[in-house]
């Protein structure tokens, strides 16, 4: 007679990896820091020491939101002039651009995508200084490169990426300022910080309890931010199936503002310093069209919203604020699923390595 066995609560429950895997970011980052800081370095260094004088970043899904990140990073801190890759030009239709002098970044989970492969190799033929930023430091992709930086964040099993995108957007952080030949010691503070948001979680709690049957939600920002609303829509599109549009605060004036009712929550990233300011003008016409408000950002402007989550930006500079900000957006993913009765771990029609040609 076969023994029964009592199921574990803990393994059956709902969402239980994701959750798992978001409360893991704040180790996340101090490996990141600590153990793979030096190396990150290196990279950086030998990379400008090739003097790139044009960066192409390569990515897609969340890796393409982090790859927006260092968009801005590299424009604003370096000064070099950056494009997001249309694969397609080389993989569908067999372009061959002249890439000599051009730094080629792409960025992966898995390092798997076949086309992200065929772009990066074909890259490296035509002459570019290539780089890959995965978290398998065996994939086909880091083969193909001609430099690889490992995100450290350990095996990711829930389908929504979480802790590999807050380690993408740091060892992005790491790899920019090492190209100027800094330490990225600015960063020390956010896994604690990280931990911090974490502990929150009953916060976002309630605010999920507020947006559960949300038929459609709009996600804005502006400046660092901005790849922050991207992925925030990502994950609340991939784990609780509600339309997430995500919008530059100025692109929303540009049209898309006139969808906004009362009805339909608006999420505003706000970061302390330019990017907040060049949001505010949005903000308030917002608030005059007496949109149903939402600010993640600092305590100001959460207080002139309908509702938010104040985060801790004293002493966080800018460019690392998207860091910590898109912690309650994940959680809050998290959180609007369960309260429908969904299970964040399995989204339907999702597999963890997306195998685009």
């Amino acid at each position: 007679m076969t023994a029964r066995t009592t199921p574990d609560p803990q393994r059956e429950r709902p969402g239980r990896i994701m959750s798992h895997e978001m409360a893991e970011q704040p180790a996340v980052l101090r490996r990141l820091m600590d153990t793979g800081g030096p190396r990150i370095r290196e990279v950086a260094e030998q990379v400008a020491a090739r003097a790139p004088r044009f960066v192409l970043l390569t990515a897609r899904g969340t890796s393409d939101n982090a790859a927006l990140y260092a968009k801005y990073l590299l424009e604003i801190r370096r000064g070099l002039p950056c494009g997001l890759t249309s694969m397609s030009t080389t993989t569908a239709y067999g372009a061959r651009p002249d890439l000599r002098d051009v730094l080629v970044v792409t960025v992966s989970q898995s390092g798997g995508s076949p086309d992200l492969v065929a772009s990066t190799r074909a890259a490296r033929e035509a002459g570019a200084v290539t780089l890959a930023v995965t978290n398998n430091p065996d994939s086909a992709l880091a083969a193909v490169s001609e430099f690889h930086i490992d995100i450290m964040a350990g095996p990711e099993k829930a389908l929504p990426a979480t802790k590999t995108y807050t380690a993408s957007l740091l060892a992005l952080y790491l790899f920019v300022e090492g190209l100027a030949g800094g330490d990225g010691g600015a960063a020390l503070p956010l896994p604690e910080l990280a931990a911090d948001l974490l502990a929150r979680q009953s916060e976002i709690r309630a605010l999920a309890a507020r947006y559960r049957f949300a038929e459609r939600m709009v996600i804005t920002s502006r400046g660092y931010g901005y790849p922050t609303a991207k992925e925030a829509a990502l994950k609340l599109m991939e784990t609780s199936y509600i339309p997430a549009l995500s919008y530059s605060g100025a692109d929303l004036l540009h049209g898309p503002l006139a969808m906004v009712d009362n009805i339909s929550p608006v999420i505003a990233v706000v970061t302390a310093g330019r990017g907040g300011e060049a949001l505010q003008p949005v903000l308030d016409r917002l608030r005059g069209r007496g949109a149903d408000l939402v600010v993640v950002g600092p305590r100001a402007q959460v207080d002139q919203a309908s509702a938010g989550f104040v985060l801790p930006t004293d002493d966080v500079p800018e460019e690392l604020q998207p860091v910590l900000e898109i912690i309650p957006l994940q959680l809050l993913a998290y959180e609007i699923t369960i309260a429908r009765g969904q299970d964040p771990d399995a989204p339907r029609a999702l597999a963890k390595v997306t195998e685009t040609h």
